[in-house]
């Protein structure tokens, strides 16, 4: 491992569609480098169960219970003296989430207007990220994913919706401005599973970061 001792604290994040992966990640990488993992509001959200159910219904409210959520979370990264990863981004929720929902016809126009006034107010206060994640993934890897761990809420998630996640994700990182950024494709990995495969991420979080390689695997 690194000697990171001399490194000034940094913000890191993980981005990602539903199932690609980000809460595991950011564990195994908070373990990896001594790094304190904030992860995102799920098990305590008290609205993401019914949203699931009725999107129309709840989706304003669960958006909003996260925008606050992840604005009192970054807030708290950025007064830590120490390097924190965080699972998902103020951004995400706004760009990718929100969007979505609007898109779709789950948010109505006004309410998406006030989300986004709320948003563009919190968002001023907002550092961004010393070093973006994303973890890209496909359907058919999301859909093992999330059968995987077996989340009894998310049964109902059509493939739709998260088609069309994944487009908001390939746009907003599109033209992505606000820091250094990682794309790691895992369609082809198991870095659970496999150690060579999480081996590989290290090393690319290494450059990014430290501008250094890690030792080969013997």
């Amino acid at each position: 491992m690194l000697d990171l001792t001399n490194f000034s604290p940094m913000h890191i994040a993980v981005a990602g569609n539903i199932g690609s992966g980000k809460t595991t990640l950011c564990e195994m990488l908070a373990k990896h480098y001594g790094w304190q993992a904030e992860y995102e509001s799920v098990e305590n959200n008290p609205y993401l169960k019914d949203f699931y159910k009725d999107m129309s219904r709840w989706a304003f409210h669960l958006q909003i219970f996260f925008l606050n959520s992840r604005f009192n979370q970054v807030n708290a990264i950025r007064e830590a003296k120490k390097t924190i990863i965080q699972d998902r981004t103020i951004y995400e929720d706004a760009y990718i989430f929100a969007a979505n929902l609007h898109k779709s016809g789950h948010i109505n126009d006004r309410d998406y207007d006030s989300y986004l006034n709320i948003f563009e107010s919190m968002v001023k206060f907002v550092q961004p990220p010393d070093l973006l994640i994303y973890l890209k993934a496909d359907i058919p890897k999301l859909v093992q994913q999330i059968q995987k761990r077996g989340r009894d809420y998310e049964d109902s998630i059509q493939l739709e919706y998260l088609k069309n996640l994944n487009v908001h994700y390939e746009e907003w990182l599109g033209s992505y401005k606000k820091g250094k950024l990682l794309t790691i494709d895992v369609n082809n990995m198991d870095f659970v599973a496999n150690v060579e495969d999480f081996a590989k991420i290290v090393d690319k979080i290494d450059v990014e970061l430290y501008g250094l390689f890690s030792e080969p695997m013997k």
